[in-house]
């Protein structure tokens, strides 16, 4: 299994980190996939993620899911039209999409959340509930293909449910 974890500028750290090493633990291949309009991308805090393949490099049939950390990363991510497709193709395939925190501007931009049960950091309630989800306070949230949370602190949780998603089970 592959699974995109996408990356781009002031990233929050332990979001993008904790699933991709996580993932790889359970013996799931991680790609850090970015924009391509740098090679490496700070975080909130300064920690580096180098960018292991471009959006123009890949496309949703070479990976079994996509993770979308938090941070204000969301922000930058939906501003690029192929991210965006990204998500939505994967979507679209019945894929893994997992979101953390602040990611859910990503499929709010992706078009993905009408009538799907969610959470996110509650600042963007508002942006999930007007893009036609159901937002749910919990740490992890999965509706079918989509699996979300709302921060750092639900990471384990997380995490578990995408392991669980990507096994079948």
């Amino acid at each position: 299994m592959k699974i995109a974890v996408l990356i781009e500028k002031m990233y929050e750290d332990l979001e993008a980190w904790y699933p991709y090493l996580r993932l790889r633990e359970e013996g799931i291949t991680t790609v850090f996939v970015g924009p391509g309009t740098e090679k490496v991308y700070p975080s909130k805090h300064g920690y580096p993620a180098s960018e292991e393949k471009s959006i123009e490099q890949v496309s949703a049939d070479d990976f079994d899911g996509v993770v979308i950390p938090g941070g204000y990363a969301p922000d930058h991510i939906r501003r690029s039209e192929k991210m965006v497709q990204f998500v939505k193709d994967i979507n679209s395939q019945g894929k893994l999409v997992a979101a953390i925190c602040h990611a859910g501007w990503v499929l709010v931009s992706a078009n993905v959340l009408k009538g799907k049960k969610v959470t996110s950091f509650y600042a963007i309630k508002d942006d999930m509930t007007n893009a036609g989800a159901q937002f749910i306070d919990a740490e992890v949230v999965v509706d079918g293909n989509l699996v979300t949370s709302r921060m750092p602190m639900d990471l384990p949780a997380f995490v578990k449910e995408i392991t669980s998603f990507l096994r079948g089970g």
